[in-house]
């Protein structure tokens, strides 16, 4: 009989694929579902950068590469590094992986021994915990509240720290919740860490260019110099430049780390894909325009979806700085009933009562750590949003309110 690795006992699958699966099971019995669940724009991979895979194809560059990134992929990650965001990073500071994800896994499989802590300030990526589960470490989720605008308090963070601490995973704009840090916050961050000499940072910045309403992007590395010899920058070409299937990341940092990742690389996917290089290349260093664009669009659409939300009685929205995900409050509608009698005790139950009642497919707030709220993917067309919204609407009014306790006799 088959027996799984204890490793994989201590890890959940991924919400949103699961999620992601349910939603195309309704769809090919013939469901009209509206899907808001999957994290990639909507928009087509530009024209310059799909070109430049087919030159590379017709060039024969169709083999193995080095584990860590051809040498013109990695040219590019310094250039943009150096240009966008002030960070100088030497080649073998460079590496490139099968997508952020496999960077990731790659930092933290090559630095965490058993009981090693990671600080996780939640809401968080529903990959980071597990991740840390698999290397055999141990997360510490620090609850960031919404008053706080989902962002991390440095007293908390101080808080969290213990000798066996080894890293901080650091997302800004952030998956769920779009939160941004601005610089002084992330100087305040720093100032903390400055304290803790044991403790590595792995900033996560793939929604870096996907900011709004005057927000500006900034990264620890270069907020703080003096950390920069134990922060892990990590980003990718998926997001911005609409390459989710290409499976692209990048990161930027000290030697020691970025050697003892590759060697976890080498025993795994080895290099990432020959042509999507290539493309990665062209995404970098190629024309930047369409970027505005994209971000117009997007804060348009969540303007709209935090609009649209903050209507329906029972959830409550903020406006988020970056990402394209909205992560509004249900908590008022926990404890309903549905029309079929059914409770809605969970914010899962509240998921899934869209799902099937409404044909909405969204992602529930515990999956990432944070009860009571839901996530809500706004990189789909104005139309869908529309309806989207439409649906929400008019499910949640079908709801009959939680009946009051009874009196207690005198």
């Amino acid at each position: 009989m088959f027996q799984t690795a204890e490793r994989l006992r201590r890890v959940k699958p991924s919400p949103t694929v699961i999620l992601n699966g349910r939603v195309a099971d309704l769809a090919a019995q013939g469901r009209n579902v509206l899907s808001l669940v999957a994290g990639e724009p909507d928009f087509d991979t530009p024209a310059h950068i799909k070109q430049s895979a087919k030159e590379a194809i017709d060039r024969g560059e169709t083999k193995y590469t080095a584990v860590d990134g051809t040498p013109a992929l990695r040219r590019a990650v310094a250039a943009k590094f150096e240009r966008e965001n002030g960070l100088a990073y030497a080649q073998d500071e460079i590496i490139v992986g099968t997508g952020g994800k496999q960077v990731v896994y790659n930092a933290l499989m090559a630095s965490l021994s058993a009981g090693d802590e990671v600080v996780i300030p939640a809401p968080y990526w529903v990959s980071y915990p597990e991740i840390v589960l698999l290397a055999e470490g141990t997360p510490v989720i620090v609850p960031c509240a919404p008053e706080d605008g989902f962002r991390l308090d440095p007293k908390a963070l101080q808080a969290a720290i213990t000798e066996r601490t080894r890293w901080l995973i650091l997302n800004s704009p952030a998956n769920p919740s779009g939160a941004g840090y601005s610089r002084e916050e992330l100087a305040a961050i720093a100032e903390v860490l400055l304290r803790h000499p044991q403790v590595w940072i792995l900033t996560d910045d793939i929604y870096e260019h996907l900011t709004y309403g005057g927000f500006r992007f900034a990264t620890i590395a270069a907020v703080e110099p003096k950390l920069r010899e134990r922060t892990l920058t990590m980003n990718g070409v998926s997001k911005t430049y609409c390459m989710t299937g290409w499976r692209i990341g990048y990161a930027g940092g000290p030697k020691p780390l970025i050697r003892a990742m590759s060697a976890i690389q080498s025993h795994s996917t080895t290099n990432a894909a020959s042509i999507s290089q290539a493309a990665a290349v062209a995404a970098l260093n190629g024309p930047q325009d369409f970027i505005a664009d994209h971000v117009a669009a997007f804060e348009r659409r969540r303007d709209k979806v935090v609009a649209g939300l903050n209507a329906v009685e029972g959830l409550s929205c903020r406006v988020p700085e970056g990402a394209f995900y909205v992560f509004p409050s249900c908590g008022a509608l926990l404890g309903s009933q549905a029309p079929d009698g059914g409770v809605i005790a969970t914010d899962e139950d509240l998921a899934l009562y869209l799902l099937d009642a409404a044909g909405i497919g969204l992602v529930h707030g515990s999956a990432f750590g944070c009860p009571g709220h839901l996530r809500l993917s706004y990189a789909a067309s104005d139309e869908k949003l529309d309806r989207a919204i439409e649906r929400i609407a008019s499910a949640c009014a079908a709801l009959a309110p939680a009946a009051a306790p009874a009196r207690a006799r005198a």
